[in-house]
């Protein structure tokens, strides 16, 4: 069975690029156009909603397959539409598997024991996707300790699946638990050094394990430590474009070959169509012309200022 790095990396290779699109559909922000769609069809309001939802990502799963290897849908913003919004989840997965994109669920899963198993078997789907929702991989919160994150790896191990397990966060106030110290090492760097752990023996014959971590672009100095620190940790790093982040800033997540991370990018692309330097251009009507020059751009960004650059000689 394939190691989730290597066919991460592989895929990474394919396109030449480390950009990772977040699919964070928000009903206020859709091209008005599927909203009007989606409610002609549908009376329900959480049904409107979900078609409408399915539809857009969709379409931006078509715009983004040729230019990145891997997309990361939100699940919040589909559960909290209810069973309908589950289903759009569901379709909207086996649509960017069936287009051979990587796909990260972020769901930010954490328990122990047998709730713990059962929401890695349901939602971690691997190389051969045995489980309902069939995603490549899965973001975990480990809060409850060392036990919450065994039986996520074990599951990601069997199917060849991956984890990124929640260390270094990208929003403002991660720094009121995340840097709190004992012994002289905060809590994020105790984290750290256990997903670093599970990563090395996950390794087997690949540079990285199956166990990754999400380390935010909005802390540099913690994302560069924790590089060097990590050096089998598969990283996914939020927080470029409309968070603040930078490519300067996500620069050292990468190994020397430009591989190592996946840097993602949501609203930046999802609404690009709505950001000034496209919105004359494009236009509601061309919104997936919009979304794909701002792929586009983050793309070159990364490939100017970081190590990314090594992918596309």
């Amino acid at each position: 069975m394939s190691h989730f790095a290597q066919r991460l990396h592989a895929a990474i290779k394919h396109k030449q690029t480390p950009a990772l699109v977040g699919l964070d559909p928000r009903l206020s922000q859709l091209p008005p156009q599927i909203v009007k769609s989606a409610r002609t069809r549908h009376s329900d309001a959480n049904l409107a909603a979900a078609a409408a939802f399915e539809e857009f990502c969709i379409r931006l799963i078509d715009v983004v397959t040729p230019l990145v290897p891997a997309v990361k849908p939100q699940s919040a913003f589909f559960e909290e539409l209810g069973p309908a919004g589950s289903q759009a989840l569901a379709n909207v997965i086996s649509h960017a598997r069936s287009q051979k994109l990587i796909v990260i669920l972020d769901a930010k899963r954490g328990d122990i024991g047998s709730t713990a198993e059962a929401y890695a078997r349901g939602l971690i789907g691997g190389a051969d996707p045995p489980s309902p929702w069939m995603a490549d991989a899965l973001t975990v919160n480990p809060y409850l300790g060392t036990d919450t994150l065994q039986p996520f790896v074990d599951v990601a191990t069997e199917r060849g699946g991956g984890i990124y397990v929640l260390v270094r966060t990208s929003n403002p106030g991660a720094s009121a638990f995340q840097d709190r110290s004992e012994d002289g090492q905060k809590l994020f760097e105790t984290v750290g050094s256990e997903v670093e752990r599970l990563a090395r023996e996950t390794s087997a014959e690949a540079n990285y394990g199956c166990v990754g971590a999400v380390v935010g672009a909005t802390y540099p100095a913690e994302l560069a430590a924790l590089r060097e620190a990590m050096p089998h940790t598969p990283l996914l790093v939020p927080g470029y474009g409309s968070q603040g982040g930078t490519a300067a800033d996500v620069a050292s997540s990468f190994d020397t070959s430009g591989l190592g991370a996946v840097i993602n990018s949501s609203r930046a692309i999802n609404f690009a169509f709505r950001a000034e330097q496209y919105a004359t251009e494009f236009g509601e009507e061309r919104w997936e012309e919009a979304a794909e020059a701002a792929t586009r751009a983050m793309i070159s960004d990364l490939a100017d200022l970081t190590p990314a650059s090594a992918l596309q000689t």
